[in-house]
């Protein structure tokens, strides 16, 4: 990494501020802010974090559904493990097909919530970047209908650009409420922005 990205990274508000409340993840803060504003999540919930790695969204997760609850981490690498055991982790693709009845036959119930932070890896050519990201975010929203409870929540990662608006109207086909967020612990200059979409309705993916 150069130099002046680590520096910058230091200074960063919410990089200081995870390393002080040992979440694993500045992006907890993304999470916890986008919650708090859109109660999406709540004590006891059912949740499963695709793409968890390191477990920062898993922490805030856990934050919010407390030992009531249960959260399911799933990641193509594995996830260093936690002391709480109502967190569970497994490494999987998800663009398996296999996943999402691998991912059910996890879960104590039909889960709550389905959170995505999955990103591809970052090629520069913005074109190619923001097609790999949409691409992941329609395997998360497939994994979501199949393993959500009716009325269940989807929020997912995905970058601006020309076909952004596609993905909107194949959630808004499937859940009753769909908004672009931006939490605040987002950076600005960053081209990433994530999607709310509230009450599941019926798969039509």
């Amino acid at each position: 990494m150069p130099k002046s990205w680590i520096k910058q990274r230091k200074k960063d508000y919410y990089y200081r501020k995870a390393k002080e409340e040992k979440f694993r993840s500045r992006a907890a803060y993304k999470l916890l802010q986008a919650v708090k504003k859109y109660k999406f999540m709540k004590r006891g919930d059912v949740v499963v974090d695709l793409g968890a790695a390191p477990g920062g969204w898993i922490q805030a997760s856990r934050r919010i559904v407390g030992k009531e609850g249960f959260i399911l981490g799933v990641d193509l690498k594995p996830i260093e493990p936690f002391d709480e055991d109502n967190i569970l982790t497994i490494v999987a693709d998800i663009t398996d097909s296999r996943t999402p009845e691998n991912i059910k036959n996890l879960l104590p119930r039909p889960a709550d919530v389905v959170i995505s932070d999955v990103s591809p890896k970052i090629s520069g050519i913005w074109e190619v970047d923001h097609a790999r990201q949409i691409d992941l975010a329609l395997n998360s929203l497939k994994i979501a209908c199949k393993v959500l409870k009716k009325d269940g929540n989807f929020f997912v990662k995905v970058f601006e650009g020309d076909m952004l608006n596609d993905f909107m109207n194949k959630l808004k086909e499937n859940f009753s409420y769909v908004k672009l967020v931006k939490p605040k612990a987002s950076r600005a200059k960053s081209s990433e922005i994530y999607v709310l979409a509230l009450g599941l309705r019926k798969n039509k993916i």
